[in-house]
């Protein structure tokens, strides 16, 4: 299992590879028109950033008239167990136990009151 940091996508990566996972396959217009509902891109920077995972071996793809069909290899439940993997070693000295504790705190000491903004509360949708 990999586990160097390098081994998470960065977010635009990230942000092809979840179209792809939700296409199962795609052209680069296909990513792109999902990708333009959060983050609006240029079809040369979708094409970069799919050549750039296919160079990692993250994509496959095949040829269909004059286009290119990329789908995932890399596997979507793999990559979470990496990055979590990653978040307890960075933050939690690699204890589950001190991340599930942190993350059962009552919601005035949530992430955001922990990072000094008051009222703030954790936005469960980005769990």
């Amino acid at each position: 299992m990999p586990k160097a940091a390098r081994d998470i996508p960065p977010p635009l990566e990230l942000l092809c590879l979840n179209a792809l996972w939700s296409l199962k396959e795609g052209n680069v217009k296909d990513v792109q028109r999902i990708v333009n509902g959060t983050r609006p891109l240029a079809y040369t920077t979708i094409m970069t950033v799919l050549e750039r995972l296919l160079k990692k071996g993250k994509l496959a793809r095949r040829k269909v008239g004059r286009a290119f069909l990329y789908s995932p290899t890399a596997d979507r439940e793999e990559m979470r167990r990496i990055a979590i993997r990653e978040l307890l070693d960075s933050f939690f000295d690699g204890s589950e136990e001190e991340l599930l504790k942190f993350m059962g705190r009552a919601p005035e000491k949530s992430v955001a009151a922990a990072a000094g903004e008051g009222d703030a509360r954790i936005d469960t949708v980005l769990l």
